[in-house]
């Protein structure tokens, strides 16, 4: 709704500067998040971490009964617009049998467990029923033929996308420093908070660049950029990866979705009427929503499963038939008895060692493998974006002309 008033707001040639501002809000809260959380979690407790959304929700309950405003297109029609009560309730179902099918899909070895199964009919049964009823409404509560327009459809999938990397790369980078690496929530949480004060500096002058450059050329390097930060993630990830490093790396990761964003979002208005506007927006950040969630469940499947091809990799070669494994610990064994361990003591305390060794290495290159998959998908993103609408700069960013 916040994108839907910006849209009614500002006129086409300044709608670009608008979703900038707009998206420091949309795209730095997931980067600052961790590190606010991690100091609330360090120093108070976990609890408030949702405690701390009393006062701001209370804030912007007052906000928007004080200053916000029905477009005028919306009250005339305020009248004769009925709710679509079979439509609200198959997106509820399916999209709700959809989100814990993703958040507990991993946890219970996804089609291995019958509940999650049964959640994946239900989504889909629902969600196809949704889109064929939807389609013949004469007022739906989701307008799915809006993916008629070939731009709008893939104005979406570039929001998807960003919200499937966008998540994504939040949790990864985190995860890797506190299980890998040993830091706290709340030094974790630093590496991520560099990136998003310098995307809050990016967003505006992007905004800028949408009334000089088409939006498909700043969403191809957008994508661009973000692959080839994915891939020198992969080269350069390990487990003596400094603070400065992996700072780093997240910029390198997380600075080219402004480039991404806020074009993207302006597209998806190209060539599609004013009376559609709440439509639009409601749709595109549905699509980022869901695509967050897929992200985040994707990295997690993704995660565990390469851990364990890659520790079996490693495994096959701990064995006593090996002579690097052999020595390794002898000469670990070695030195635990000059450190005042018992012979016994010692060999056992080597495997030990060795075998969260070998532990640590497979997690690491899970990670590495995972944000492989995610410069693959950049890659194949860069290409799509030149299948978005020409547009004239000049005439407005929103303005299409081919």
């Amino acid at each position: 709704m916040a994108q839907a008033i910006l849209a009614d707001t500002f006129p086409p040639e300044k709608r670009g500067l608008a979703f900038s501002i707009y998206g420091i809000t949309a795209v730095c809260a997931p980067a600052i998040g961790p590190t606010l959380g991690g100091w609330l979690t360090d120093v108070a407790s976990w609890r408030w971490i949702f405690l701390i959304n009393l006062p701001v929700g209370l804030l912007a309950l007052l906000l928007v009964y004080r200053l916000v405003e029905d477009p005028p297109q919306l009250l005339r029609r305020k009248g004769a617009i009925k709710l679509d009560y079979i439509g609200f309730s198959l997106l509820a179902l399916g999209v709700g049998a959809l989100q814990i099918m993703l958040d507990k899909g991993q946890e219970d070895d996804w089609f291995g467990s019958h509940f999650i199964t049964m959640l994946a009919i239900t989504a889909a049964v629902c969600l196809t029923a949704l889109v064929i009823y939807e389609w013949f409404h004469k007022d739906p509560i989701v307008d799915v033929r809006l993916f008629k327009n070939a731009n709008f459809a893939t104005a979406n999938m570039m929001m998807f996308m960003v919200g499937a990397v966008s998540f994504a790369t939040t949790v990864l980078m985190p995860q890797f420093l506190q299980t890998q690496m040993g830091y706290t929530a709340q030094s974790a949480g630093m590496v991520l908070s560099a990136s998003a004060l310098l995307l809050l500096i990016e967003l505006p002058f992007i905004g800028r660049l949408i009334g000089v450059f088409q939006l498909r050329y700043l969403i191809a390097f957008g994508w661009l950029s973000l692959a080839i930060g994915m891939y020198i993630s992969t080269q350069r990830l390990d487990l003596l990866i400094s603070f400065r490093s992996a700072t780093l790396l997240r910029i390198g990761q997380y600075l080219p979705m402004g480039f991404i964003f806020v074009p993207a979002t302006t597209a998806a208005y190209l060539g599609i009427g004013e009376d559609k506007s709440n439509a639009v927006a409601g749709l595109v950040n549905f699509t980022r929503n869901i695509g967050s969630s897929v992200g985040t469940s994707m990295v997690t499947t993704l995660l565990a499963r390469r851990a364990q091809l890659h520790q079996s990799y490693l495994g096959a070669h701990a064995t006593s038939y090996d002579p690097a494994f052999r020595s390794q610990v002898n000469s670990l064994a070695q030195s635990l008895v000059h450190s005042g361990l018992s012979v016994p003591d010692a060999k056992v305390q080597a495997y030990d060692r060795i075998y969260q060794s070998l532990l640590a290495q497979s997690q690491t290159l899970a990670y590495i493998d995972t944000y492989m998959v995610l410069a693959i998908g950049a890659g194949i993103m860069f290409l799509l974006a030149f299948v978005i609408r020409k547009n004239d700069p000049q005439g407005g960013g929103g303005v299409a002309v081919g």
